[in-house]
């Protein structure tokens, strides 16, 4: 797929031009920021810093239900799951944030009990919606592709994108053609461990 650079969004020019606080940056690419959405408005004063970090009520229930489903599911001898929006160095001044992962033990048992980013790979990624600024790549198509990219050329082997305003689910792979699926649909995860959200959102109701 096409891939175009992420760059920062140009602020305005002053005599006195302010920094942006390293905190409202959400991810960096090749030394690019890409700022958490509403950034601006923390700068006017009109938001708070954790106003703008915060996930909707749905977005923190669809990823409680995962990870709970993925915990009951995962061989956790074999895999080590992760939440929290953890980050992933995939790249000299590059990292992304993850909402849900899981890597092979064997592969990130170096890396346990790290302080820091991870520099290893996951085996799958769950991402639901997003927090990015989106106008500096365009729109949320170009984001996700973007991101997405850059996770499986980085060695992630599926990358699974849970989108709550139009109840998609977009499901990619290297080298293969990349599935737009209903929230209805039946997803394989990994080995016997499917998704189906329209079944995981019903259990909130």
């Amino acid at each position: 797929m096409a891939r175009t650079l992420l760059k920062a969004p140009k602020t305005q020019r002053s005599s006195q031009k302010k920094p942006i606080p390293k905190e409202l940056i959400y991810e960096m690419v090749a030394g690019n920021p890409i700022y958490y959405r509403d950034y601006k408005q923390v700068l006017l004063k009109k938001k708070s810093a954790e106003e703008i970090m915060g996930s909707s009520f749905l977005q923190s229930q669809l990823v409680a239900l995962l990870v709970g489903m993925l915990f009951s599911k995962l061989d956790l001898g074999r895999y080590v799951l992760t939440t929290n929006e953890g980050g992933f160095i995939y790249a000299p001044k590059s990292w992304r944030v993850l909402d849900i992962a899981v890597f092979e033990k064997s592969r990130v048992k170096k890396e346990l009990f790290s302080k820091k980013y991870v520099k290893t790979a996951p085996k799958i990624v769950i991402e639901v919606d997003t927090k990015a600024e989106l106008k500096a790549s365009g729109d949320i198509l170009s984001y996700v592709t973007e991101k997405t990219d850059d996770l499986l050329d980085a060695g992630v082997e599926k990358v699974i994108w849970i989108l709550t305003e139009s109840e998609n689910v977009l499901i990619a792979e290297p080298g293969k053609q990349w599935i737009m699926a209903k929230w209805s649909d039946t997803i394989p995860v990994l080995e016997e461990v499917t998704l189906n959200l329209e079944q995981l959102v019903q259990t909130l109701a």
